[in-house]
């Protein structure tokens, strides 16, 4: 995690959201202050992440320490914030997803979406498979019906783009 927060410095991320504050939750998707605090609506996206992890640790490392697979996860989960803030996939976000607006995540938020996918995997490997999957297909479900948004569509959006579905996140 330092080692991100040391790169996403470099990348001229600023540390906390530009309004100067620190919050818990932020719960309005497009205004400015969206990834910019501790947490928001991706929050369970992130721990989604870490069930995805966890899961792809015991699918692929079942004969290695558990630590490893956790480390991992927190590795990659760190490579995806330095790559989500850079400007390629900042643009891609703003032509291809719902994210109107977006400028990228604070350092502060960067490091608690980490936070939050360790959280994830740490669920995960303690209830095992099928509460996992209950608990990722409601948090899908539930931050799609909140916010028109989740794992699974920013996922399709940046990979393959549906004006259709854009134009509906989009409210309309």
């Amino acid at each position: 995690m330092a080692a991100a927060a040391i790169i996403l410095t470099l990348m001229g991320r600023n540390p906390i959201c530009e309004c100067g504050e620190i919050r818990l939750w932020v719960g309005e998707v497009h205004g400015p202050d969206n990834s910019q605090h501790l947490a928001d609506w991706y929050v369970p996206s992130h721990i989604v992440h870490g069930f995805i992890f966890c899961g792809l640790g015991w699918w692929l490392l079942r004969e290695k320490s558990v630590g490893l697979w956790f480390c991992l996860a927190v590795a990659i989960e760190a490579g995806w914030e330095i790559l989500e803030n850079s400007p390629m996939i900042i643009d891609r976000y703003r032509e291809a997803t719902a994210a109107f607006g977006y400028t990228g995540d604070s350092i502060l938020n960067s490091l608690a979406d980490i936070g939050w996918m360790a959280l994830g995997f740490l669920i995960a490997r303690r209830i095992g498979l099928w509460p996992t999957v209950a608990i990722a297909v409601v948090l899908e479900l539930f931050t799609l019906w909140m916010i028109r948004d989740n794992l699974t569509l920013n996922v399709l959006m940046l990979v393959w783009p549906i004006d259709a579905v854009r134009v509906w996140q989009g409210g309309a």
